[in-house]
C-alpha cells in the first residue's frame, strides 16, 4: 500500500494501491537541502559566484578553480530536528538529535603560469571528497482521541471497491497485499461476509484512540571528483562527477483502541521498518566570470541522477487483541511479513544562477537562485500510475539563497538566508521552507576555524490514512537545527 505520508495521498486518493513506491519517496530522494561546510551553510549557500569552498563541488563545480593554492577541509556536524504535530485537537512534540560528518574534501592547485602577468590559462585544479545533502533525521509523535474513521476502513474499502478475492490476499504469491491486507486478513482486522466485494471489519462502533509514532534516520551524501581551470583570473570553469548515496531507515507505530464495549475489538497495532539504500551518479558543469574586480557571476546545470539499484527491505508486523477468546481461548493475533523491492528513479534536471559583489577587502554580498521541476523525477519498475501522480502532484519551484560576509582583521562574521518554495501543485500541501543562519570564522596562515548556527521551519500536513471519503491528518510543524565545524588546512 502506499505510505501515505503526505497530503499528496489526498491528492492521489483514486489511485488508492498497493504498492510501496509512492510520489512522496521520489520527492524525499530529489530534494535537496545541500550542506556542507561551515561557511556555506552561515551564508545560506550562496556560493555559486564565489566559489573556493568544497561544497560548491555540489553545486556550481566552477568554484574549485578559485582556488590559490591547495586545501583540506573536514566538517564535523550536529543536528537536531523536531516536530509538533497537532491531531484532534491534541499537540505533541518529539525530537531527534544526529552528530554527522557535513563534508570532508582534498583540493589540489598546480599553476601552470605562476607570473600574474601572464596571460591565458593560469592554473588547474583537482578535487575529490564528501558533501552531505540531505539529513532524514526526525522523530514524530501523533495522537487523538475519538477519532469517527478507523485505518481498518481504508483496508476494507479498497478491498471492496477493487473487488479483490480473499484468496489472493491470503495467499498472496507476489507479496501485493505484504504491507497490509495480508496481515490484516490474518489477523482478523478485516474478513470477507461471502466474496470478493463484500469485505467488513470488526468496527462495530466508530470512536477509537489513535496514536502514530515515526522514527525516522539516515542521510543523503554525495561523493564527488571534480576538475576546473582558471582563464586569466576571469573566468573560472570546473565540472563534477557525482555518485550520491542513500541511506533511510524508519520505524513506524500505529496504534488504535476502542473504548466502547460494543466493539469485540478491543485493540491493535500496526509495526512497520522501512530500510532503503541506494547510489546512482550525476554530472554537474558550471562558470564563474569575473568581468570586473567587484562582481562575479556564476551558472551551473546538473543531470538527472539516476539510481539504478535503490533496494527497499520491508517489515510488517500486525498485532490485534479482542475482548472475547476463540474455540481455542485465544484473544490476540500476530501476523508479520518481510519482503525486498527493488527499482529504478531518476531525479530532476536542475539549473542555477548566481551574483556577488565584492567589496575588497571588507566583505561581499552573494544571491543565488536555482530552479528544479520536481514533476520530472520518474521512477522505474513500478506501476506506470506512480509516474502520473508525480507528474500530477508536484511543480517547478524556484529556490533563493543569500548571503554576507565582512572581514575584520583575522575575523570574518556572516549571515545568511534560503528559502525554498514549495514542490508541490498548488493548494495541495505547504512545504515552503525557510532556513536562516549564521556563522564566524578565523583565519590564520595556514589553515582556518569556522563555526555556524543554522536554523529551518516549514509546515506539511501529515497523512495517518486516507482513501476516497476516509481521512486521518495531522498539521505539522517541522523544524530544523544545525550546528557545524570546520577546519581547514593549506598548502
Amino acid at each position: 500500500m502506499k505510505r501515505l505520508s503526505l497530503a499528496l495521498s489526498v491528492f492521489f486518493m483514486a489511485t488508492f494501491s498497493l504498492s510501496s513506491q509512492t510520489a512522496v519517496d521520489a520527492l524525499k530522494y530529489s530534494r535537496i537541502h545541500a550542506g556542507g561546510t561551515a561557511r556555506f551553510i552561515s551564508m545560506g549557500g550562496a556560493f555559486g559566484a564565489l566559489g573556493a569552498d568544497f561544497s560548491t563541488l555540489s553545486t556550481n563545480p566552477a568554484g574549485i578553480a578559485v582556488y590559490r593554492g591547495s586545501e583540506l577541509t573536514i566538517t564535523p556536524s550536529i543536528f537536531s530536528g523536531s516536530t509538533e504535530a497537532s491531531y484532534l485537537g491534541n499537540t505533541s512534540k518529539d525530537y531527534r538529535i544526529n552528530f554527522n560528518l557535513g563534508n570532508i574534501g582534498l583540493v589540489f592547485t598546480k599553476e601552470i603560469f605562476p607570473s600574474s602577468k601572464s596571460k591565458g590559462w593560469k592554473s588547474t585544479h583537482f578535487g575529490i571528497g564528501l558533501n552531505r545533502l540531505n539529513d532524514f533525521n526526525n522523530r514524530m509523535e501523533i495522537h487523538g482521541a475519538d477519532a469517527t474513521t478507523s485505518l481498518l476502513d481504508v483496508y476494507t474499502s479498497y478491498a471492496n471497491n477493487n473487488s479483490i478475492n480473499y484468496s489472493d490476499i491470503e495467499t498472496d504469491p507476489f507479496y501485493e497485499f505484504a504491507y497490509d491486507l495480508n496481515p490484516a486478513w490474518w489477523t482478523f482486522l478485516m474478513d470477507t461476509l461471502g466474496g470478493p466485494g463484500s469485505y467488513d471489519n470488526p468496527i462495530l462502533q466508530e470512536g477509537s484512540n489513535q496514536r502514530m509514532n515515526v522514527n525516522s534516520w539516515g542521510s543523503m551524501n554525495e561523493f564527488v571528483i571534480s576538475f576546473g581551470s582558471n582563464y586569466n583570473d576571469k573566468l573560472f570553469i570546473g565540472g563534477s562527477f557525482g555518485i550520491p548515496y542513500i541511506r533511510y531507515f524508519e520505524e513506524s507505530t500505529y496504534t488504535e483502541e476502542f473504548t466502547s464495549d460494543t466493539n469485540d475489538l478491543y485493540r491493535f497495532d500496526v509495526n512497520r521498518e522501512l530500510e532503503t539504500k541506494a547510489s546512482g551518479f550525476n554530472f554537474k558543469f558550471g562558470v564563474i566570470a569575473k568581468p570586473v574586480n567587484w562582481l562575479r557571476i556564476g551558472g551551473a546545470i546538473h543531470t538527472p541522477t539516476f539510481y539504478s539499484n535503490i533496494r527497499d527491505r520491508n517489515v510488517a508486523v500486525f498485532e490485534s487483541r479482542f475482548r472475547t477468546p476463540d474455540l481455542d481461548g485465544r484473544t490476540s493475533y500476530r501476523h508479520s511479513n518481510t519482503w525486498t523491492k527493488t527499482y529504478n528513479l531518476t531525479t530532476p534536471f536542475r539549473a542555477l544562477g548566481s551574483v556577488a559583489f565584492v567589496f575588497a577587502p571588507y566583505g561581499l554580498i552573494s544571491f543565488e537562485y536555482n530552479y528544479v521541476d520536481y514533476s520530472q523525477a520518474r521512477f522505474r519498475d513500478v506501476p506506470g500510475y506512480i509516474n502520473d501522480d508525480i507528474k500530477n502532484g508536484y511543480r517547478s519551484t524556484h529556490n533563493f539563497m543569500a548571503g554576507t560576509e565582512w572581514r575584520y582583521d583575522i575575523f570574518s562574521f556572516r549571515l545568511g538566508y534560503a528559502y525554498n518554495s514549495s514542490p508541490y501543485q498548488s493548494g495541495l500541501n505547504d512545504g515552503v521552507k525557510s532556513t536562516y543562519s549564521g556563522g564566524i570564522g578565523i583565519n590564520f596562515q595556514n589553515y582556518y576555524l569556522d563555526l555556524a548556527y543554522a536554523y529551518s521551519k516549514y509546515n506539511e500536513d501529515y497523512y495517518l490514512y486516507s482513501y476516497d471519503n476516509i481521512t486521518a491528518m495531522s498539521v505539522n510543524e517541522i523544524t530544523g537545527q544545525r550546528f557545524l565545524f570546520t577546519f581547514g588546512a593549506k598548502f
